[in-house]
């Protein structure tokens, strides 16, 4: 008798990607369960068997406020453009800690989870993303702080140049500025699982970052000559516009504006290029 193949139908099938761009948001919705469960593992896990947990959202920028309003506000004499201090600094801070934990997390996707991607399917984009939506509750928390502290100053008639409705483009500042963490995070996980050098220069590269941008400082403050190399950095008019939201003053133009939402959709589309890239190999160089 000659064997005949038996025919079967089945659930899933898994296949190499083939294209470079090939973001499977079809398979990503489908383990949307999964995603939900990495997040609130990422979330736990920061502080997990500590005493103050989850108030650590709260110490850590209330500590680093206290820090620059003595160092920067006081002693170095630095501007805020008539701002509190307490606000200012809280401000940068808050939209600040939100970009550079995204960028941090989503930088170490495949050095830290290779156990699990070599020995379990599952769309490995759901891994930086769970990391975002994770940085994304913190940032939540510490934006409810940071108007606690709005709300105050406001009924102390200090911030008379603040209007709530500038809060209208809070979501495109904070899609924004995901986007950019996620793009940078996720180039820097795709070289480092060859170049682990990278994972050494983002420690001090993102504290540089930081002084290249007007988090403790104003744009307005800068010498028009050398404003300009602070302008070419993409996160400098967001972080200036989220601050105008809530303090009615800041430094950018729609052109700025425009020019961090272009350089975002270049990051990330570049990131994710890489990212299904280094997919395909890189249990073989992790």
């Amino acid at each position: 008798m000659k064997n005949k193949e038996v025919e079967k139908d089945w659930d899933l099938i898994i296949q190499p990607q083939t294209r470079w761009l090939d973001l499977q948001l079809k398979e990503v919705w489908r383990y949307r369960d999964l995603l939900l469960l990495f997040v609130k593992r990422d979330f736990i896990a920061q502080y997990r068997q500590t005493i103050l947990g989850p108030l650590w959202h709260f110490i850590n920028p209330v500590f680093t406020t206290i820090t620059y309003t003595i160092i920067f506000g006081n002693i170095a004499q630095l501007s805020t453009d008539g701002t509190p201090k307490t606000v200012f600094y809280l401000s940068g801070i808050t939209i600040w800690n939100f970009f550079s934990s995204t960028m941090t997390g989503t930088g170490s996707t495949f050095t830290t989870n290779a156990s699990i991607f070599g020995k379990v399917y599952f769309p490995r984009l759901i891994s930086p993303l769970s990391t975002v939506m994770s940085r994304l509750i913190a940032f939540g928390i510490q934006l409810l702080m940071l108007v606690g502290f709005i709300i105050y100053f406001k009924s102390q008639g200090l911030l008379e140049n603040m209007y709530w409705i500038n809060l209208v483009y809070l979501p495109l500042i904070v899609l924004v500025i995901a986007g950019f963490g996620l793009g940078v995070g996720i180039i820097i996980s795709s070289l480092t699982t060859k170049y682990r050098d990278l994972n050494v220069l983002i420690g001090f590269g993102i504290n540089l970052l930081m002084y290249a941008t007007p988090v403790i400082y104003p744009l307005s403050s800068i010498p028009g000559r050398y404003r300009i190399f602070l302008e070419w950095n993409p996160i400098s008019p967001l972080v200036e516009f989220f601050r105008y939201m809530f303090t009615g003053t800041g430094t950018f133009t729609a052109e700025s504006l425009g020019y961090s939402l272009g350089m975002m959709g270049m990051v990330l589309f570049i990131g994710l290029l890489l990212f299904n890239r280094v997919e395909k190999t890189f249990m073989d160089t992790v």
